[in-house]
This record gives C-alpha cells, structure tokens and sequence, in this order.
C-alpha cells in the first residue's frame, strides 16, 4: 500500500478533549489532555477535523477536509499533525514506539552523570498533594477575594507606601544596614515565606475556578531551590480572564504581603518585629516587581501577558515569527508567516520575540557564570562550556544551519553585499581607531595649603578671607600648656645662669659648675623646642593666593583639634585634575596626551593635558568627593585611614588650560584622548588577560 494511503496509528484512549476559547480570530480551538504525565496540547480547527477522521490515511483526511469544511488542508499539514502527536506519545504504541520506548527507558537514570547534565538546570520534586487541604481552606479565605477584602488589601498597601515615603531614608538605610550575615538569614527566611504565600495564591485562585492543583513541590534551578504549583489544568478553563486570574494570583498575593508588611513597618516601633517586617517588604516588592513580573522568561510575568493578550505559548510563535522576519530581513526569502496575524501584532510580537533573546542572552551568560564560580574550577569549566553551547551556541548554530542549506535561494547581489559587510566589518574591527578614554575626576588647584593647628589648641587669630600675599600671617593659635611650659623653662635657665655665676668663684665648686652646665644645657633645649612648638603655632602663606573657607564659628579662644581645618590657601592660577582611569585603558595614556574636564552640572568642558600617568594601581582614593559613599562615582572600602577603590585604578593627572571659575575642588568627567587600537585586537587582549587570569587551579 503506497504510504499515502496507510492508515495512520490510532490515538490512546485514555485522552481527553476539552473545548478552548476560541482564538483571537474567532476560530474554535480545543485542549487534549493527556492524563498520564496532565499535559495539555491546544489544537485549531484543522487538528480538530483530523481528530474526527482519524485513523485514515494522511491523503484521505486531507481530502476529506477539503472537500466537507471551509478548510485548505492537505497531506503534509496532516502528517505533520501526526508526527506531533507521536513525538507527545498521544499515539498507541507501534512495534516502532515500543523500540523507541525502551531505548529511552535504557537511558542513565538520576543515580548516573549524564542525567544530571542534562537536568540539573531545571527539577522538579512534587512534595504534597494539596487538594483536599485546599478545598477545606477555600471557605476560610473566600472573603479576601470580595470586592471589600480586595480593596482593603490595595487601601493598606498605598497607605503603608504613602508612610514609608515620608521616611525613605530611614527604610533604605536599614535595608543596608541589615546586609549581614545574620541580615542575610532574616532576607532567606522572608523569602521562603514570601514565596510560599506566593504558591498558595495560585493554588486557592486555581481551586476557586475548579482547577484541580495536581501536585506542589520544589523546583531545582541551577540547583537553587525554588517553590513551584503545577497549575497546568488551567488551560481547561475557557475564559482567558479566569486563566490571568490563577498567573498573576502569585504576584498579587505577594504584592499584598508586601503592602501590608510595609505599613506594619511605618507603624510599628524600632523591635524584632519591625526587623522582619522589613525583610518582608524589601524582599516581596523587589522579587515581585524585578524577577516575577519579567515576561522574558517562563515566570509569572509571562503567563500573565500570555493571558492578557489570549495568545498561548507566546515565546514560540513570537520566535518562529522572528525567524521568518529575520530570514526575509538579511537574506531577503519570501518565506509566508507562520500563522495569519494582523500587521501591528505582528510587529509587536516580533520586537518581543528579539527583547526576549537579548535579556535571554544576559541571563544565560550570567548562569554560566554563576556555575563556573559555584563549582569547584575543573567541573566549573566543563559545566560554564555546557551552558554556553546548549544555550547560545546551538541555537545559532541550528538557525545558521537552515541559512547554508537554503543558501542557494539568496540571490546573487544580496550574497555579494553580505559579504562586503562582512568582509567591512572584519577591516573595521583590524582598524587601529582612536577613542577617547572617559574617567571621574576631581579639579583642584595645583598649589593648596590646607591649614590645620599642629596639636589642640585655642584660636588667637585668623586671617579674613580673600586674597593674601606670601608670607601673610593666615592663623595664630594658642597653647596654654605649651606657653606654661616655656615660662618654667624660661625661669630655669635664668635660675642656673644665676647659679653658675656664683659658682665661678668659688673655688671649690668645679664639680657642682659642671652639673649645673649639662642641667643649663638640657633647659636650653627645652626651651628652643619650647620655642619652635610656638612657632608652628603661627602659619603664613607659602604663596601668593586666595585664602578660603574660613570658619566664621571659630572665634578667639575658640579650642580646635589637629582634625579641625581652619581654612585653606589656594592659587587660583593653575588647576590640575586627578582622573582615575581602568586598569584596561590606562596603557592607552601617555604624558602630553589632550584631554578635557567637564564639571559636574556644566555643558562646557575645558581643555586640558595629560602630565603624569601613575606606574601603579591607586591603593587609596585621596579625594573624598570621588568615594561612591560621600555621593562620588568610586567605589570603595573601608581603610584603616583612607577608602580604598574596589577595581584597580590608575590615577592620571591633567593640567587645565584655564581656571575654574570658582576656586573650589569641583567633581566632574574627563575625557582623554588614547593611543589608537583596534577593536580586534583589545578583545583579543581581554580574553587573553581572563583566560591567564582563571587558568590557575
């Protein structure tokens, strides 16, 4: 019999058919439920006339379509309809299946490598069956899904919110504050509550629209264990609005967690209990809004916009839609779409599809990266390989293997134009090209002199501000201890003057003289230690400047201490600027190097040279102004004296060709000009530095 005519396997008999909502375009759609693993397949109307006249022969179904319903079905979209419901095992078994059963049934099982190779990124562990306990709990929680429950959990949340505006500080700076270790353990603690009221919400919305909730248990994502609810036979449900109802149930009772836990904390007291309801809020909002709500990745946020849209199984036909765009796009195919859309749609889908890759694209790279530092380094390197090639690689590489067998079907000047932009691209990337290397900075004068008292003291004088000459007296401090000292030195060594001469006529007193010398001598440096201690008790001007910031508080008598600066001497004539550049860029720099500074809050910059380019990593930040903890744009740590910057820097300093205009120490960007390399070759170079840098076992 020609394999046309042969009659295709015929379906289980345990499976179910459940009617849909209907599609967007107003076509019937329908649900086969397949009882043994509680999947769900949607078919169309095509599938669904296949259905009523299997088990015949492909050719015959088709003609059969064709002939008695509006449909243009023919016999490959019914094969294809077969070989689906083969490859989801919704067939009886054939001598072929059973051999292909039992070679799968032969593969390692979870106790072997290979399993968990390929599923240690995603695991499912069914824990309860909470049916019964969730039909008992429905009466109980029923009134919160009222209009009154519901707009009290949304009045209490905006309440809480309005509070904790008032006092964003205070919340923020304890969220930092609680990031310790034992801040880390009330943050996991929160957040296993948060997610398991997270679970719940689908499973009681589920049970609410008669959706039975098979099982709950763990999910293993990368090994991270996740709570999860199989709420699968929701697609039993018609209306598209009951099935958002059960995925935004998740977020919404999170959401409310939140709102709750947040207006507990505006009103409750400093305690325990305000502690953790502050891990609750800052967990529940930032979970909910960041992670849950992304549509990008099968969570949350995609079922809702699944649902909101009445479109199933978004990421696939909005990928094959992408395919198909990208294809008539580069390599100009006339390929149909795979399904009839309107145009907008169609747009939108398609620029969803390519935001999905992008952000799937992060999230993988970040995953290979979070397995390569979790594992020890050898099996770390294998697994970061993996995840790169089953989930970058191997896409590219199917979709470039469909480009070369079709490759024949690009005509002949659009394969000339790809390989002049190739072949561009290639030379623009060998290109040495000149960019300029862009780095925080800080603008002071080249001269200053910061004055300080050289120990406590009382202010005697200070200079006015404004201009002074070298030499000027700028501040005059007094010491008490310091001025008794030298008047007790003062009067001993005019006591031992007296005393020596007396002794120098005495004849019998050549022993006591040369005592009372080596005493004179001692006093005598005392008091020229005496006298120098005051003399730096009086500081001038070491150039000609302007003096500023002088303290207005600071009135005679007034005790300072060695920390306490007093006012500060600058020559406005001459600025320089101290750049921190990156370790990668710094070997761009060299002396004579133009540049630019660009102040904070200004749209003119000023021109500016390079003058000295540090030889070694800067291993404290001078400047407060610059440290990410006082508002600046470096991060840092905690020194014993000064911060210390968390990457390595290089500090470059540039000359201005003119003042500022104000005589300040002002933040701002600088913009240096590098030697010229090409792209090329700088990736060649990080790549090389990070292979030689994780090489070492």
């Amino acid at each position: 019999m020609p394999p046309n005519l042969s009659p295709l396997s015929p379906l289980r008999e345990d499976l179910r058919l459940h009617e849909a909502a209907p599609g967007k375009d107003g076509s019937p759609a329908w649900s086969i439920q397949d009882p043994v693993t509680n999947r769900f397949y949607r078919i169309g109307w095509l599938e669904f006339e296949c259905l009523l006249r299997w088990p015949g022969a492909p050719a015959q179904i088709a003609a059969d379509i064709a002939a008695s319903t509006p449909l243009a079905a023919d016999q490959e979209q019914v094969e294809d309809f077969a070989r689906f419901l083969e490859r989801h095992h919704l067939l009886r078994l054939t001598p072929e299946g059973i051999k292909r059963l039992a070679t799968e049934a032969s593969q390692p099982g979870w106790t072997h490598w290979r399993w968990w190779l390929h599923h240690y990124l995603f695991i499912r562990i069914p824990l309860v069956r909470p049916e019964r306990w969730l039909a008992a709990a429905l009466p109980v929680i029923r009134p919160l899904f009222s209009t009154s429950g519901l707009t009290v959990i949304v009045l209490a949340s905006l309440l809480g919110i309005v509070l904790v505006a008032r006092q964003w500080d205070t919340f923020t700076h304890g969220v930092i504050d609680s990031l310790t270790l034992a801040g880390l353990s009330g943050f996991l603690l929160a957040l296993a509550i948060s997610k398991t009221f997270h679970e719940l919400g689908h499973a009681l919305v589920a049970t609410r629209y008669g959706v039975r909730v098979a099982h709950m248990g763990v999910a293993l994502v990368v090994l991270w264990p996740m709570l999860y609810t199989d709420t699968s036979e929701s697609w039993k449900l018609r209306s598209h609005r009951q099935r958002l109802a059960v995925s935004a149930a998740g977020i919404s009772v999170e959401m409310a967690l939140a709102g709750l836990s947040t207006l507990a904390w505006a009103l409750l007291d400093d305690g325990p209990l305000r502690q953790a309801t502050l891990y609750l809020a800052s967990t529940g909002w930032l979970l909910s809004l960041a992670l849950n709500a992304s549509p990008f990745m099968r969570f949350d946020g995609y079922f809702i916009l699944s649902d909101l849209l009445d479109f199933p199984n978004l990421h696939e036909r909005s990928g094959a839609l992408a395919r198909v765009w990208l294809r008539r796009t580069l390599l100009g195919w006339a390929d149909p779409d795979p399904e009839p859309l309107p145009a907008r749609l169609r747009r939108a889908l398609i620029a969803f599809a390519l935001l999905t890759w992008c952000y799937r694209l992060v999230v993988f790279l970040g995953i290979a990266v979070a397995v390569y530092l979790f594992f020890f380094k050898a099996l770390g390197i294998f697994l970061f390989v993996v995840e790169l090639v089953w989930f970058i690689f191997r896409p590219l590489w199917l979709e470039i293997g469909v480009w070369r067998s079709r490759w024949s079907e690009v005509k002949a000047d659009r394969r000339r134009w790809m390989r002049i932009l190739g072949l561009g691209g290639l030379v623009l990337a060998t290109i040495p090209w000149a960019f300029a290397i862009s780095a925080p900075g800080l603008a002071h004068p080249l001269r200053q002199q910061a004055v300080f008292s050289p120990f406590p003291a009382r202010v005697a004088e200070l200079h006015p501000a404004g201009p002074v000459r070298s030499g000027t007296p700028l501040a005059l401090f007094n010491a008490p201890d310091l001025q008794a000292r030298g008047l007790r030195t003062n009067a001993s060594v005019q006591a031992l003057n007296q005393r020596l001469a007396g002794l120098a006529v005495e004849d019998s007193g050549i022993d006591q003289r040369r005592a009372t010398s080596e005493r004179l001598g001692e006093q005598l440096a005392e008091a020229r230690s005496t006298r120098e201690e005051e003399d730096r008790l009086r500081v001038t001007a070491e150039f000609d400047g302007v003096w500023l910031d002088v303290d207005p508080t600071l009135l005679p008598g007034t005790w300072v201490s060695t920390r306490n600066q007093v006012g500060i001497l600058v020559d406005p004539s001459k600025w320089v600027v101290d750049a921190y550049v990156e370790q990668r860029q710094v070997e761009r720099i060299v002396v004579g190097a133009k540049a630019s500074f660009r102040p904070e809050r200004h749209w003119l910059s000023i021109d500016a040279t390079v003058i000295d380019v540090d030889s070694t990593r800067s291993s404290k930040l001078s400047h407060a102004m610059l440290d990410a903890r006082h508002g600046g744009p470096i991060a840092t740590q905690a020194g014993e004296r000064q911060s210390m910057p968390v990457d390595a820097l290089y500090r470059v300093r540039l000359v201005l060709a003119e003042p500022l205009p104000e005589n300040h120490e002002t933040r701002g960007r600088t913009s240096i000009e590098g030697t010229r390399q090409s792209l090329l070759w700088e990736a060649l170079k990080r790549t090389a530095a990070l292979v030689i840098r994780e090489s070492g076992f």
